[in-house]
């Protein structure tokens, strides 16, 4: 099982938009090194809508090769087009990734029953686990604890990234699915609620910039969740939820600026702030408007980033 602070990674680039794969592997190191548990290339925060396939596919083998078995790689290979993202996931899975991370197709809006012959298909072609995420904010299409239940009988579907932020709606997919289905945080500002719910860990954005104490946070909560569950351990259980919201409240400026302007904006001008990469980004997305570079700054102090 995949568990605690799990990296949206951002994808390095020049000026002039070409990937940059020294920063590239130096980022991987940097999250392994922190405590990172796992890394997801070209998801949102990776401007997977950017890249073209042949760059999708090459980020994706260019991570696990960084990695070299260290951590689990989860390969965003989400698409609006079935066909598409059954291209990428095989070329993630032939590249050696350990999982895929597949987006609610965006735009077309199907129908619930669309969404779960759409998982259902892609899970008969592939033999590596698959990770929904549902991201109705930017997709247009919310995907419902019923048919997330019903794609948690699917083999091969492990889990879901969900992103709603609302804590009732992940708290009934925890219960309709039981054990069949792995729930991870896709919100950073809700992710340590839902781990004391019981979630397994965060797809997070704010790892980015601060991965060593995110991961603390994650793994505190998840220790809080577990003793919760032990009779006699309930004072311990409240000594580790005390200690993991007092770490956590030290990211939430982070967690709230990093998304002052569209993901990857924000996150891409922090990291870029820390010296960790170049300052390309691809159009339409643009650098991070002046007016907000302030506020994100003021979040990365207050985490205890150095800038």
């Amino acid at each position: 099982m995949i568990t605690g602070s799990i990296v949206a990674l951002v994808t390095p680039m020049h000026k002039d938009g070409s990937l940059d794969w020294e920063r590239m592997d130096e980022l991987v190191e940097w999250h392994i090194e922190s405590g990172t548990k796992a890394i997801v290339p070209v998801g949102t925060t990776g401007e997977s809508a950017t890249v073209d396939i042949p760059e999708h596919c090459e980020i994706v083998k260019r991570v696990v090769n960084a990695v070299n078995g260290r951590v689990p790689v989860i390969a965003g290979t989400g698409a609006n087009a079935t066909s598409e993202a059954i291209e990428l996931s095989l070329a993630a899975q032939n590249a050696g990734a350990d999982a895929c991370l597949l987006v609610t197709p965006y735009y077309n809006k199907p129908t619930q029953e669309g969404l779960y012959l759409h998982f259902k298909t892609i899970a008969a072609a592939l033999s590596i686990p698959q990770i929904l995420y549902n991201v109705p904010g930017r997709t247009a299409c919310d995907m419902l604890p019923e048919t997330v239940a019903r794609l948690a009988e699917v083999d091969g579907i492990i889990g879901i990234k969900e992103a709603t932020g609302i804590i009732d709606r992940c708290t009934e997919i925890l219960e309709l699915c039981g054990d069949k289905m792995v729930v991870y945080s896709g919100d950073d500002l809700t992710s340590l609620d839902l781990i004391l719910e019981g979630a397994q860990g965060s797809i997070s954005v704010t790892a980015n910039v601060a991965p060593a104490k995110l991961s603390q946070v994650c793994e505190l909560g998840r220790s809080a969740f577990a003793a919760r569950k032990v009779p006699g351990q309930e004072s311990q259980a409240q000594e580790l939820i005390s200690a993991a919201k007092s770490l956590d409240a030290e990211l939430v400026g982070l967690h709230k600026n990093l998304f002052l302007e569209s993901n990857p904006i924000p996150v891409k001008w922090a990291v870029e702030q820390m010296g960790k990469i170049g300052d390309g980004i691809r159009l339409p997305m643009t650098r991070l408007s002046t007016k907000f570079q302030e506020p994100v700054l003021s979040a990365m102090k207050q985490a205890g980033v150095d800038v």
